[in-house]
């Protein structure tokens, strides 16, 4: 019969990707971890993770266990005084966002969350691809898109804007009136080829038949280039109107919205170290949405 010590194990890995991180993160040597892993395949009679070059990868069997576990996991939160109406969240929450949303509203105020919670650790993924919470590489997603029916559940956390910026030193006032003004001008734009979320390419529909001298799978690098001078861009305005080194071009003209999901697996909605961060994201957004 598997024991909770095995059930924590199993989560510990699940979340971390090796055994040796999974030890790190319960406070216990790498044997321990290994050991109880054994014996809970053998209690079960399944394999639960393969090799793979990223570490541990869970097999159909470990999908299939993540609910029991998590159920075990906050029951024993809970007996620890910890419970979804009172008390302190404690423990670790993978996020993973959009690169822009994770750099420049995250992160910037993640102290606030600190100050709530002390004992709970964030762990940010700000990557431009997706991420499968069904597959645990994430306990809480924001994505570009409602995910598709399963055992996810989503919401739409607010709308955000791009606009068009290039480099304030070689912008003149007046150089750009109209769109017109737009012909024969350089751009950045995205890798299409490597984008997982098609909504971050937005070059095309703000300015149909641009050609982009400049393309790059981070957000971050496109802002670095236009910022140089190497072209215009579709920038977040979020981070672009706080960079002195761009100027917006033709705001009452164009601009692109695009809305930001907040997801989480049905099974971890009441968790709650993740009720504590789901709460923190949505008064962040609060806090920052004239700014988005």
């Amino acid at each position: 019969m598997p024991d909770s010590d095995q059930m924590l194990a199993f989560l510990a890995i699940l979340r971390t990707g090796t055994t040796l991180a999974a030890a790190r993160r319960l406070g216990v040597d790498h044997s321990t971890i290994a050991r109880r892993l054994t014996r809970l395949e053998a209690a079960l009679g399944v394999r639960l993770f393969d090799r793979s070059p990223r570490g541990l990868a869970p097999t159909e069997a470990a999908t299939a266990l993540i609910g029991h576990a998590e159920r075990i996991e906050s029951e024993l939160i809970a007996a620890a005084g910890v419970s979804a109406q009172g008390g302190e969240a404690t423990g670790p929450v993978r996020l993973a966002t959009p690169e822009v949303f994770g750099t420049w509203l995250v992160a910037p105020n993640v102290a606030q969350l600190r100050e709530r919670h002390p004992g709970l650790v964030l762990e940010l993924a700000p990557e431009s691809r997706s991420i499968s919470l069904s597959k645990r590489e994430a306990d809480i997603a924001i994505t570009l898109r409602p995910p598709p029916k399963g055992r996810l559940v989503a919401r739409k956390l607010t709308d955000y804007r791009l606009g068009l910026y290039g480099a304030s030193p070689s912008l003149g006032p007046g150089s750009i009136a109209s769109p017109a003004d737009l012909s024969g001008q350089r751009f950045v734009s995205y890798i299409d080829e490597l984008l997982d979320y098609p909504e971050l390419s937005t070059l095309d529909q703000a300015l149909p038949g641009a050609m982009p001298v400049f393309r790059s799978s981070s957000s971050a690098a496109q802002q670095s280039a236009v910022a140089a001078g190497v072209g215009l861009g579709m920038l977040h305005v979020l981070a672009a109107d706080q960079d002195s080194r761009l100027q917006r071009i033709l705001p009452d003209m164009i601009e692109v919205r695009r809305s930001y999901w907040l997801v989480v697996h049905a099974d971890q909605q009441r968790t709650p170290r993740i009720r504590a961060v789901i709460t923190f994201l949505t008064d962040l957004v609060e806090q920052m949405r004239t700014a988005l």
